[in-house]
C-alpha cells in the first residue's frame, strides 16, 4: 500500500497557510488511499467524482498534528449490470469525516474514517 506523505502540509504548519495547504494536498491524494468505501451511507461504490474537504478541527501533541477532516464525495449504487438492467447508474452524494494524524518527523500520514 502506498504511503501518505503531506510534507506541503508540514512545511506551513504554524502559519497562516496551514488549513489551505492541507486542504490542496488532502484533494490530491489518491481516493482509492483514503478510507472512503467504509464511509459509505447511501450507495455502494465510491463514485468517479473528485471529493471536495473541510478541515474541522485541528490539534497538536508533541509528535503529531491531528486534523479533523470532513471529506464530500459520490457513491454510486451499482445495478445488475445486464444489458436489460434499466437502473441508471446515478450518483448519490456522501459525505464523512477522516482523523489525519501527521508525523511532525516526516510527513508521514495515518487515516482513519470518524464515527459521525
Amino acid at each position: 500500500m502506498k504511503m501518505i506523505i503531506l510534507s506541503h502540509a508540514l512545511d506551513n504548519f504554524s502559519t497562516t497557510n496551514f488549513n489551505s495547504a492541507l486542504k490542496a494536498e488532502i484533494e490530491n491524494i489518491d481516493k482509492n488511499l483514503l478510507p472512503l468505501q467504509q464511509g459509505l451511507s447511501l450507495s455502494s461504490y465510491v463514485g468517479p467524482s473528485q471529493f471536495k474537504t473541510i478541515i474541522l478541527s485541528i490539534s497538536e501533541e508533541d509528535n503529531d498534528i491531528h486534523a479533523k477532516v470532513g471529506i464530500f464525495y459520490t457513491g454510486i449504487i451499482a445495478g445488475c449490470s445486464c444489458s436489460d438492467d434499466p437502473t441508471p447508474v446515478d450518483e448519490q452524494n456522501e459525505y464523512c469525516e477522516l482523523q489525519f494524524i501527521i508525523s511532525k518527523k516526516d510527513a508521514k500520514t495515518k487515516v482513519k474514517l470518524l464515527d459521525i
